[in-house]
């Protein structure tokens, strides 16, 4: 079901408020929008330092849970999470339908997205907006609701309390997880022709990398924060005791900090030999890292997801991506020898994108035989320039950008090519009516490149390109496409 159907259902009244203390149960409710498919650490972190600190909150996951009418009736304070695009987009109505039903309660939006949006969802929506390490601020922000006082607080933004992201080392309990949805509602790992239970964990936050289109750079600047090992393995371990079998490590990049991230699937593999894991890198990590790789293989990894954006070293200079295409082509024979999978990720259209350097990616992933390491979604993926991005401090994008877009959380651009838009459109179609459908991976491929050639006036290549063999040879996946 689309998340957004969660959003509807019977109508309620809007109640009054009741006083109450907030460590009341359910006078805290926390909602996660979307992440990507995953049990939303979102959620699970925020809950977890709340109970240490004797409050008794609820939690949501719209996306794969109806909204409870009854619990955000009882509710006087909201927190919706919102770490990327579309969980910001599905949060406003979150938000919307929260202010019918309780008119007098607390409306808090924490995450990347929030940080980047703070003005516009202070001026709608929200009481309050937090971002960067949020879970300190909202403990204390709930400290201060519960005295009636309106005293600043670091990380916290307000109406007329402006306040940038929280940054500062947390101590951090294991994340609770025994309110969410169980495991078995969420993606699963595929592979071999089987699927497997998965769980997700972080083991570090932020980015010591500053990629400009990137949405971690105007939050963190720069800073990244480990998570505790010991605290990562617990949670290791009550994933596996709930039935996972292989663990997706969320970090924006398990490989900022490589000792930290070793020792913890060192850790995971002498207690747990079976289980599997997979996380993401910068291609320019995966290049400087090579020694590890074999050993990460031996460990457990099976697949490492990266986001190589494009092949054209034209767009990736604009990105600041720290890479070259050549980079790419090293990153993939790294893995390879050590047996692991490259999945990419890509930002296929972009104002310098042309349409020689779209068709060059689909000619790498075919002459390379990687159409079934990039998820389809990937050839349609756009680049999202929201409020508060890097690049708006680039000229070299000023010319494509258009008026900001507020209720859409972007700056839309034109491409100077209207053949690269047109395309653009015409693969979020093909690429939306596979997912629907479950189109094979090859089939959507075949697709998508007729239209690029016939969109620049080329003859397509003769041929089907080299398919799968078989499911059980396919390369392992999580089978929750990537979306932004």
């Amino acid at each position: 079901m689309p998340v957004s159907e969660h959003l509807t259902g019977e109508q309620t009244r809007p109640t009054r408020f009741h006083p109450g203390s907030l460590q009341d149960p359910g006078a805290i409710l926390l909602i996660s929008c979307y992440e990507l498919g995953r049990q939303p650490l979102g959620v699970a972190f925020p809950l977890s330092f709340l109970q240490q600190s004797g409050y008794e909150p609820e939690v949501l996951d719209i996306s794969i849970q109806e909204l409870d009418e009854k619990k955000i009736a009882r509710a006087r304070f909201v927190g919706i999470s919102v770490p990327m695009h579309t969980a910001l987009r599905l949060g406003v109505q979150v938000a919307e339908r929260v202010r019918e039903i309780n008119l007098a309660c607390h409306i808090c939006f924490y995450g990347l997205y929030a940080t980047l949006n703070a003005d516009y969802l202070l001026e709608h929506w929200a009481d309050s907006v937090i971002g960067g390490e949020i879970e300190a601020p909202l403990v204390q922000l709930i400290g201060v609701l519960e005295r009636g006082d309106r005293a600043p607080i670091p990380g916290i933004a307000r109406r007329q309390q402006n306040a940038g992201p929280f940054l500062e080392k947390l101590s951090f309990p294991v994340p609770s997880r025994h309110s969410l949805p169980d495991l078995t509602k969420y993606a699963r790992l595929e592979q071999g022709g089987e699927q497997r239970l998965v769980g997700t964990v972080e083991a570090s936050r932020g980015c010591k990398y500053m990629c400009l289109h990137c949405p971690i750079p105007p939050v963190y600047g720069g800073r990244f924060f480990v998570v505790p090992s010991e605290v990562v393995l617990k949670d290791i371990r009550n994933l596996v005791g709930a039935g996972a079998s292989h663990i997706t490590f969320g970090d924006p990049d398990f490989l900022n900090g490589p000792a930290h991230s070793l020792r913890i699937v060192r850790a995971m593999h002498r207690e747990f030999p079976e289980v599997t894991f997979d996380f993401t890198a910068k291609i320019e990590h995966i290049v400087k890292h090579r020694a590890i790789f074999p050993e990460l293989s031996a460990l457990g990894c099976l697949f490492v997801v990266s986001a190589v954006e494009s092949l054209s070293d034209v767009v990736l200079g604009h990105l600041e991506k720290g890479h070259t295409c050549a980079d790419v082509v090293t990153s993939l024979e790294i893995l390879r020898e050590a047996g692991i999978t490259l999945r990419l990720s890509l930002v296929s259209f972009t104002p310098w994108t042309t349409l020689d350097d779209y068709i060059e990616v689909l000619e790498f992933v075919e002459n390379h035989g990687l159409i079934d390491q990039v998820d389809s979604v990937q050839y349609s993926i756009r680049l999202l320039v929201p409020p508060g991005s890097a690049l708006l401090k680039r000229p070299a994008i000023r010319p494509f950008l258009g008026e900001l877009d507020q209720a859409s959380f972007l700056y839309p651009w034109v491409h100077p090519d209207p053949r690269v838009d047109l395309l653009y459109h015409e693969v979020s179609a093909v690429v939306e009516e596979a997912a629907c459908s479950g189109e094979e991976p090859v089939k959507t491929f075949q697709r998508v490149r007729e239209l690029a050639y016939r969109m620049r006036g080329d003859p397509v290549p003769a041929g089907v390109p080299a398919g799968l063999d078989s499911v059980k040879r396919r390369a392992p996946r999580l089978t929750e496409s990537w979306f932004c």
